[in-house]
């Protein structure tokens, strides 16, 4: 496998600007803000500079290049695999009833046919994430994972963008199978928040909308918490994630807040927060956060049986971000010191991350994670 990676910034332009170093392109990955990935001539001199390949990608909360992180930039990596092939399926929102049946068309779509890992990009706010993964799931083979994650829109939740081989759009989703013998596909997911307060049982929710919380407004709970910055909802919501354990015993999921709807009193989360599952809030600790991500790339490491990395793909989440503020490359230099310098590094700050909870799963939806996708060849 052979990489070849570049970043344009309006400052700069394309940095460090070489193009068709590496041979036949048959993949480029593109993670940037949404205003520069809708300008054309951007977009143009890619396509110019790799004819043949596939584009996949999407906006971000943030763009990784190395163990750089900047906003309002675009990262472009574009892979060369040795034998390795790829297969690529999209479908719209609003093409089908809602995301468990976006997830089973899509897997329905591709070619499963020796089909060794399938990577998923998402609309951010259109999905239900955990959904999305459900549908993905229930029509795959068994020994098929999930890597992947939500667009972003930096923190305003607006609009979000992604594309498969066309132009970037509102709605979408992209899924692109990997396939090969030679093909290696390592993955880790890890967060570091601590849960702090009671744990309280979700009395009344419906999907991924939350309504009460021990019989109590869920929104007014989190206002509370929250004080002053509740003004900033649904942003300022991040700093307070929900920790969501649907059986004593079982790894718990982590949901960031979406949207709020005053008129509801209601909070919507980007995956599901089911009823009878007990939620505690969670608050950030830095240094645990950055071990997580090392715990990330460890497992993604570790998951490839002894193989060095070529490429890994960091979906990190905004509320990550957020909290770490000036220390957020920290993170991404803990990925650096497991992985090692010979591992390209590329990603984006999420909406949602999408990776299994162990080597025996398939795929679930997290928030507040750090998840690694880690590809190499033999």
């Amino acid at each position: 496998m052979k990489i070849e990676q570049n970043r344009w910034t309006a400052k700069e332009g394309w940095q460090p600007g070489t193009f068709g170093q590496i041979g036949n392109v048959q993949l480029v990955l593109v993670f940037g803000s949404g205003p520069i990935l809708g300008d054309k001539s951007i977009m143009d001199k890619l396509h110019a500079a790799y004819p043949q390949a596939h584009f996949l990608g999407c906006s971000t909360a943030g763009e990784i290049l190395g163990t750089e992180v900047r906003d309002d930039s675009l990262v472009a990596t574009a892979i060369s695999f040795k034998s390795a092939t790829i297969k690529g399926v999209r479908v719209k929102i609003g093409e089908v009833k809602d995301s468990y049946e976006a997830g089973a068309k899509l897997a329905g779509a591709i070619d499963q046919v020796g089909l060794r890992h399938l990577f998923v990009l998402s609309d951010g706010l259109k999905v239900n994430g955990s959904e999305l993964v459900k549908g993905l799931v229930a029509n795959l083979p068994d020994n098929v994972h999930i890597t992947g994650g939500l667009s972003g829109d930096g923190a305003n939740f607006k609009e979000t963008f992604v594309f498969l081989d066309e132009a970037p759009a509102t709605g979408v989703i992209a899924a692109l199978g990997l396939y090969g013998n030679d093909l290696l596909v390592g993955y880790g997911s890890f967060g570091g928040w601590d849960p702090f307060g009671p744990s309280r049982i979700i009395t009344k929710s419906k999907g991924n909308v939350l309504y009460e919380l021990d019989g109590k407004s869920a929104l007014e709970l989190y206002k509370q918490y929250l004080g002053e910055q509740a003004k900033g909802l649904p942003a300022s919501g991040l700093l307070f994630p929900l920790e969501v354990r649907l059986q004593e015993g079982e790894p718990a999921l982590v949901r960031s807040i979406a949207a709020v709807d005053e008129k509801k009193q209601s909070l919507t989360f980007f995956g599901d927060v089911p009823e009878g599952a007990r939620a505690q809030l969670m608050k950030a600790n830095f240094d645990r956060l950055v071990d997580g991500s090392a715990s990330a790339a460890k497992a993604s490491q570790d998951s490839l049986g002894g193989f060095k990395a070529d490429l890994a793909i960091l979906i990190s989440c905004v509320g990550r971000k957020v909290v770490l503020a000036q220390r957020t490359e920290e993170e991404v230099d803990a990925v650096r010191e497991v992985l090692g310098e010979q591992t390209a590094l590329t990603g984006f700050y999420s909406y949602g991350e999408i990776a299994p909870f162990s080597v025996n799963g398939k795929g679930e939806f997290h928030n507040q994670t750090m998840t690694i996708t880690a590809l190499g060849e033999k």
